[in-house]
């Protein structure tokens, strides 16, 4: 009766290698461990660099939003103003901010105005979007006081105007030139009502990363935007930044309990939720489908193994005469499959890491061949494909190769262990 041997043994790690390293006139399949290992190779670079891409892709919208919006709106409830008309303007702005900064977790809470205006310079004109703030709040934006890409001096801002550089480069003007900004919203007077129109130079160009923002943004002293939307003495919302966005739910009742039940509350994440939630969605579905193609590269182990047990039919035979157990042989054959998951799943990280790391570089190449216009932001929102290499994604793809390459093994190995000797040695 075959005596068991230690699991793994040197011997059973021998004969694995040297059918590992078998040419095909031996009997080997080394063509079919090739195949296998360059197909598990590229499945898990791949799923390595959508995952990548996708952590890089979100993280870089959200920082784009957190950086340069408010990551909680706070404004009041509709109401009817002196003139009985509705509105949802801040009367005691100050009060309110300053209660709302004193909420614990809150860094800056800011009044602030906003208007839709258009931009004039000679021929040129632009639709965008006025913020009135002091310049100390605006100091306090990380995306617009540290841009990307800036000119001018933010501590000029309050004897100017400060523009996105989209802004900028539709009217065609830099540091020190004049624009207008026209308001519709006007003077009314016995003929109608007058359009608004005031002339204010520009000090800062910023460039916040996303194309929305730098397409339609500018920012005026507060002062200054009171004065030009008719609204002195109000605010629009008070602006406020948290020091954990992503746990904006948390501070949502202390802000509201701050400064009474008069005030109504939008964050960010519900502007941008549905968003982030049809992203995370469109993760999955492309993990799971990248997991079919991981799983179709490691099914070509299941061929080389058929085939190197039918090549081995002999040598099966003999070593299970010589004494070898049915586990023994299993292992071997499960060592030659794993060996090449194992290989394959290492040469993938390695590949994906590199592709996710220099992935700037590449993706310019591909632009370059394709003559340009790959990447639209106009589209997209930001201005690159990002990549984000984390230590959960790559865990996660070398944990489904290393699976699935071990349990495709386990079904050729296991027919080589059931292999009758005596059948497999009489034609020998």
């Amino acid at each position: 009766m075959a005596k068991s041997t230690a699991p793994f043994s040197r011997f059973e790690w021998m004969i694995a290698w040297r059918y590992l390293r078998a040419r095909r006139a031996e009997g080997g399949v080394s063509v079919m461990t090739w195949i296998s290992l360059v197909g598990i190779t590229l499945a898990v670079a791949a799923l390595i660099i959508t995952l990548a891409v996708r952590t890089g892709f979100r993280a870089e919208f959200v920082d784009t939003i957190l950086g340069a919006n408010a990551h909680v709106t706070v404004y009041s409830r509709l109401h009817m103003n002196e003139a009985g008309q509705p509105s949802r303007a801040v009367e005691d702005f100050d009060l309110w901010a300053g209660q709302i900064a004193a909420v614990p977790g809150v860094i800056r809470a800011a009044p602030l105005i906003k208007g839709q205006v258009m931009a004039n310079k000679e021929a040129a004109n632009a639709g965008v979007q006025v913020f009135g703030i002091r310049p100390a709040d605006l100091a306090t934006i990380p995306r617009i006081a540290n841009p990307d890409d800036s000119l001018g001096n933010l501590d000029d801002f309050g004897e100017g105007i400060a523009i996105g550089s989209g802004v900028a480069r539709e009217l065609g003007v830099s540091l020190g030139d004049r624009i207008r900004i026209i308001s519709p919203d006007g003077v009314k007077t016995a003929f109608g009502t007058t359009p608004r129109v005031n002339a204010y130079e520009v000090v800062y160009v910023f460039t916040a990363g996303r194309w929305d923002i730098d397409q339609t943004r500018v920012y005026l002293p507060f002062e200054e935007a009171q004065s030009f939307f008719n609204k002195e003495g109000l605010a629009d919302e008070i602006e406020v930044m948290v020091a954990e966005p992503e746990a904006i739910d948390r501070l949502v009742g202390p802000i509201v309990a701050a400064v009474g039940q008069t005030a109504a509350i939008w964050t960010w994440q519900d502007s941008a939720g549905s968003f982030l939630r049809a992203l995370e969605m469109e993760d999955n579905v492309m993990f799971v489908i990248l997991s079919v193609l991981v799983l179709i590269a490691s099914m070509n182990i299941i061929s080389g193994l058929v085939m190197l047990v039918k090549n081995k039919g002999r040598d099966i035979g003999i070593l299970r005469t010589m004494g070898l157990t049915e586990g023994s042989v299993l292992r071997v054959f499960f060592l030659v499959g794993a060996s090449t998951g194992l290989v394959g799943t290492a040469f993938g990280v390695v590949l994906g890491v590199l592709f996710a790391v220099y992935i700037d570089p590449i993706f310019a190449l591909v632009d370059y061949l394709a003559g340009g216009g790959v990447w639209d932001p106009s589209v997209r929102g930001i201005y690159n494909l990002p990549a984000k290499v984390e230590l959960g994604d790559v865990g996660s793809a070398v944990a489904l190769s290393l699976t699935l390459s071990f349990l495709v093994t386990l079904l050729p190995a296991r027919r080589a262990a059931r292999m009758n000797p005596v059948e497999a040695l009489r034609y020998e």
